[in-house]
């Protein structure tokens, strides 16, 4: 496999495990605004299952740069890491919004 291809597939793992982290921390906050807090929590304990994975595929893009494995960026890794930055961004704000719920 190239080195493109390889940046690539971690740029796809990183976005698709970031957008399923989105995602349940989307429906959590469903869950929560219809009183259903258990199962908001549970999402959540999803959401961060896949927000480990996508962080991990950026962590290791990292360690592999400070190494010398110099990465060629492209549109496809920079769109990775606005995807991973967004959904942990949006994850952190329903925690806290879920808090509210839940403290009600």
């Amino acid at each position: 496999m190239d080195e493109n291809s390889a940046t690539d597939l971690v740029s796809m793992s990183i976005i698709a495990n970031s957008g399923d982290a989105r995602s349940f921390a989307f429906r959590a906050l469903e869950e929560a605004k219809a009183g259903n807090i258990d199962e908001a929590e549970e999402l959540l304990k999803k959401s961060d299952e896949a927000a480990t994975l996508a962080h991990k595929a950026q962590t290791d893009l990292l360690f592999a740069e400070a190494n010398g494995d110099k990465q060629d960026i492209n549109v496809l890794l920079i769109h990775s890491q606005d995807h991973l930055m967004t959904s942990m961004l949006a994850a952190e704000l329903i925690k806290e919004i879920i808090l509210l719920y839940k403290n009600k």
